[in-house]
């Protein structure tokens, strides 16, 4: 298995760096659209929708909206209220979280209300990723948001192993601990303020850079409890079996669904 992880990533990691800083607009748009209709497919899963035809639909769904959002791509106002009602989905899956599976049958009877949950968790996060690369520095601000991220992951799991006695959501994810979060928070307070200082930030930016960084790891937190949510629920111990030694692409990119449309609201909101 870890053979496995170590090969795929070896892969993936050159890959999404090329992508990052050479891949013009239009292949950024594409690519990042065909890893979310695949992730959308997972996510149908997850749905248990059991018919090629109904996954399909799902997937022609999020396709139609990630056309849409892309089209107001250009008017600031509705990107930022795009983030923003990400913002409150994600607020909302935390409480979710928390109170699973007391409120399960608020969302899991229906599975239009899952549907709903894809949307929200797939859809902002695509248009994050391309709303920050077309930013002047965009790429080096994706490569910054990725190594917060994979850096926090990196911590959280070493720390959890090692001290990890207190766990953060049993009843969700019986490995995430509260030592690591910690030191995942420590990881991102260290990677965060040194960017700021290489970087020669004044200091009202710097903290502003370190709290934005600090609110993009938790809800990053939040966004793989989510889905370690709907695996559970589902019966699944992976969304797929795309990725050898990962699981699925959710499995990889869930953190990133949550921390992408949050970082790209403080970004605008800094600016």
């Amino acid at each position: 298995m870890l053979k496995q992880r170590i090969m795929t990533a070896a892969v993936l990691i050159p890959l999404t760096l090329a992508l990052l800083f050479y891949a013009s607009s239009a292949l950024f748009y594409l690519v990042t659209a065909l890893v979310m209709l695949a992730a959308a497919w997972e996510w149908s899963r997850l749905m248990e929708l059991k018919k090629i035809s109904q996954q399909a639909v799902y997937i022609l769904s999020v396709a139609v909206l990630l056309g849409l959002t892309w089209y107001f791509t250009d008017r600031a106002l509705v990107v930022f209220g795009i983030f923003f009602l990400s913002f409150l989905w994600w607020v909302k899956a935390y409480v979710l979280v928390v109170a699973y599976p007391r409120w399960s049958q608020l969302w899991s009877k229906g599975r239009f209300r899952r549907a709903i949950m894809g949307w929200f968790v797939l859809v902002p996060s695509w248009l994050a990723l391309n709303f920050i690369r077309n930013f002047a520095e965009g790429p080096q601000l994706l490569l910054y948001l990725f190594i917060l991220i994979w850096s926090a992951d990196t911590a959280a799991y070493f720390a959890g192993r090692a001290w990890g006695k207190h766990l953060l959501a049993p009843r969700v994810s019986p490995k995430k601990s509260w030592e690591g979060l910690l030191a995942a928070l420590v990881s991102t307070i260290i990677i965060s303020m040194s960017a700021m200082l290489m970087a020669k930030n004044p200091a009202p930016l710097m903290v502003a850079g370190v709290v934005l960084a600090l609110v993009t790891i938790l809800f990053s937190v939040v966004g793989d409890l989510t889905e370690s949510m709907m695996k559970r629920q589902a019966g699944v111990k992976d969304s797929s079996g795309l990725l050898p030694g990962h699981g699925g692409l959710l499995d990889r990119i869930d953190s990133i669904t949550a921390a992408a449309p949050i970082f790209a609201l403080g970004l605008l909101v800094i600016r």
